[in-house]
């Protein structure tokens, strides 16, 4: 059984979010603050990790930074409508995607059967089995790793997602809006500068800045030399 926890200090939302998500199917645990859901993260392994940004103890920055480290689970954040600052750091620590409140249970639930639709295509499937080899990069779609100069790199999913789609198409410029309906299928709802931040991420995450290529007002490019 698909096993979702809900982090949130509001029981309102949480119970909203509970009753709309079990009858789906899904197992679904909750924490009411930050260390308790830091701790049922650890013990529980979600598939899929709803993170509001506001809990006591810990807020859900650093909870999320601390998960990081040890932990690729996917995670939707909530966010304040006016909190912008909130939505980039957010992205910028490890999240996959962000709702913002108020929000409506059935639009979270439809985003979290997206995620974990694309999460089982991609990693249960095995039906892309290509292997990519360059000068620094190997990535095994199959095997969803990725090595640069023989280090292994880890890349949560949509991070993977996105330079996969990259590098398929290396030498080719991919828009803000093909990435996302090649990661994301036309099912994300939320402001394309997600694209900057997680590819940022995988900037950091790759130590070279030169393999994703930003080209200003049009999109991304990969560059690496293939073996």
């Amino acid at each position: 059984m698909t096993k979702i926890l809900i982090i949130d200090d509001e029981p309102s939302i949480v119970n909203l979010v509970t009753a709309y998500l079990k009858p789906e199917g899904y197992e679904v645990l909750t924490a009411m603050d930050g260390p308790s859901g830091l701790k049922a993260a650890r013990a529980f392994k979600p598939d899929l990790i709803v993170l509001d940004i506001m809990l006591p103890g810990m807020d859900g920055i650093e909870l999320l930074s601390r998960l990081r480290r040890e932990s690729e689970v996917y995670v939707i954040l909530l966010t304040a409508k006016t909190e912008e600052t909130d939505k980039v750091i957010g992205l910028s620590v490890g999240a996959d995607d962000y709702v913002t409140k108020p929000f409506s249970p059935r639009e979270l639930t439809a985003r979290i059967k997206a995620a974990l639709r694309r999460l089982q295509t991609g990693a249960g499937s095995g039906s892309d089995t290509s292997v990519y080899s360059f000068r620094h990069l190997r990535m095994d779609a199959g095997a969803r790793t990725v090595s640069m100069d023989e280090k292994s790199i880890d890349l949560t999913a949509i991070e993977f997602d996105l330079l996969k789609a990259l590098v398929e198409n290396r030498g080719r410029v991919l828009s803000r809006e093909q990435l996302l309906e090649k990661v994301w299928g036309g099912e994300y709802f939320g402001e394309q500068r997600v694209i900057d931040v997680h590819l940022g991420h995988v900037r950091q995450k790759l130590g070279r800045e030169d393999l994703i290529v930003t080209v200003r007002g049009v999109g991304y490019r990969f560059e690496d030399e293939p073996l």
